[in-house]
């Protein structure tokens, strides 16, 4: 590289530049509606894992209000994805696999690997260590498999994670599952980041020392 040269932008970074030159020219009312934010002042207020986050309408660049910093690229690109693609269809409250969703059966096994199975390396059978981080990361308690936690991503995107304790036969095991309406608002690749998002939030807080 030239001296004075910048680093090349990242894939993601270029594909966020992109969503938000179209989200520019779109109606700002709508995509409020649509996404279930608050829009006031020039601002749109919303919740990501449960932090109080504004993004402006000029450059949609997201900052975390509680900190004032602005948030790191992958939350960037996860808002500027749902902004771009939520048509305000509501939460359904049934579950489906990554496999289900739009071209999900061509990548189910590597989002498996980097999600669920690295769950199932981090917390194996202890799912009440499982329970501990789920609670420190405001998960909600479902009443499937042997332990499952909802965890709120964005306001019309909820996430899940179930574990099923193992056997003689089968080993235990964990899966990331999405809100059947999840379609309506993120694209297959975005849900992708979402749970990895998800799995490394669940595993910082394990190697940060929950305890049985």
């Amino acid at each position: 590289m030239k001296p004075g040269a910048t680093e090349p932008e990242s894939g993601l970074e270029r594909r966020i530049h992109d969503l938000r030159a179209e989200l520019k020219t779109q109606d700002k009312l709508s995509m409020a509606r649509n996404t279930d934010a608050v829009y006031s002042g020039g601002l749109f207020h919303l919740e990501v894992w449960n932090r109080p986050v504004q993004i402006s309408e000029r450059d949609f660049i997201a900052f975390d209000v509680q900190d004032g910093t602005a948030c790191d690229v992958v939350t960037q690109a996860m808002l500027a994805y749902y902004f771009h693609t939520s048509d305000g269809t509501p939460i359904r409250g049934e579950w489906t696999a990554f496999r289900e969703l739009p071209d999900g059966q061509f990548y189910a096994s590597a989002f498996q690997g980097y999600t669920g199975n690295k769950l199932a390396r981090t917390f194996g059978d202890k799912i009440d260590l499982f329970a501990q981080a789920a609670a420190m990361t405001n998960g909600r308690a479902q009443p499937f498999g042997d332990a499952a936690f909802a965890f709120q991503a964005l306001p019309r995107v909820p996430v899940a994670v179930v574990c099923w304790l193992g056997d003689e036969d089968f080993p235990t095991s964990y899966s990331i599952l999405f809100d059947d309406s999840i379609h309506h608002h993120l694209p297959t690749d975005a849900c992708a980041i979402l749970g990895s998002m998800l799995t490394a939030k669940l595993a910082a807080i394990k190697a940060g020392g929950v305890k049985s």
